[in-house]
């Protein structure tokens, strides 16, 4: 089933290409059937690339899925094009009077920082607030899983040694899980990041459920017990040479980075 997305977002040309059954939003409202509302915050400074991957991804599913792109005000975004955000993305004021079926909740780079540091957290915090409200299950990916492990829980992030980059092998923990459904017992995923949410501060919440872990990545996916709020450590979304471009990216700006494990034939 299509993905609906606005009539000139670059990642329709693109997932058009790749055979994803895209509806434009003059078409769309001609159907009668109603598809799932799903709002993406997309805090990652390459909001193209995050909004095209996603995309990609919501349009493989059986299902028809109306796709808003939000944005926070309190953050000036330098690496997207201010037309691109004004034409096809809306702030968290012009959506907060709605209700959606999910959410996602991208990761952006501010891993380092205390996330009190971060200039639009306290925005962040109104938007996971009324995500309790107003959505009925929310995808947190990456550092957007610890902001939403910290803001509901008080689970604090903690700096690894060295930079976790490369994929690695998972395994279900709670095979049970509707969201698993599908799912091999062991599979891959990529990881890009400085810090980590351990597995004990995890289980000691009674709310919590861990549900994919890896013994290099620790844990992957951990949602509540009523599936609301999902959390996913590492970026199931990425292209296949989205690694190497990080790697590449570090490399040049002279940043301490091993090649990305098992990614490399």
């Amino acid at each position: 089933m299509p993905i609906q997305i606005p009539n000139d977002l670059p990642a329709a040309g693109i997932l058009q290409q790749e055979n994803i059954f895209v509806m434009r939003k003059t078409r769309a409202e001609t159907q009668h059937i109603r598809p799932l509302e799903i709002v993406l915050l997309n805090l990652m400074p390459t909001k193209i690339v995050t909004e095209t991957q996603l995309s990609r991804l919501l349009g493989n599913t059986p299902l028809q899925v109306h796709l808003e792109l939000m944005m926070v005000s309190t953050h000036r975004s330098k690496n997207t094009p201010q037309e691109h955000l004004l034409n096809f993305y809306k702030t968290f004021d012009e959506l907060k009077d709605r209700k959606f079926d999910g959410m996602v909740i991208t990761g952006a780079p501010v891993e380092q920082m205390p996330f009190e540091a971060v200039d639009y957290w306290p925005e962040l915090c109104r938007i996971m607030e009324w995500s309790k409200t107003n959505v009925h299950s929310t995808f947190h990916i990456c550092w957007g899983a610890q902001a939403g492990l910290y803001y509901h829980y008080g689970i604090q992030k903690r700096p690894l040694p060295e930079k976790l980059f490369g994929v690695y092998l998972h395994r279900a923990d709670y095979k049970r899980a509707i969201l698993l459904r599908g799912f091999d017992d062991e599979f891959w995923i990529p990881h890009s990041r400085h810090t980590t949410v351990e597995r004990a501060d995890i289980e000691a919440v009674p709310g919590l459920k861990i549900l994919v872990s890896s013994p290099d990545a620790g844990v992957y996916a951990a949602m509540n017990k009523e599936g609301r709020q999902i959390f996913v450590t590492g970026h199931a979304e990425y292209d296949a040479d989205t690694l190497e471009k990080e790697y590449l990216r570090d490399k040049a700006q002279g940043l301490p980075i091993h090649v990305p494990a098992n990614y490399y034939p």
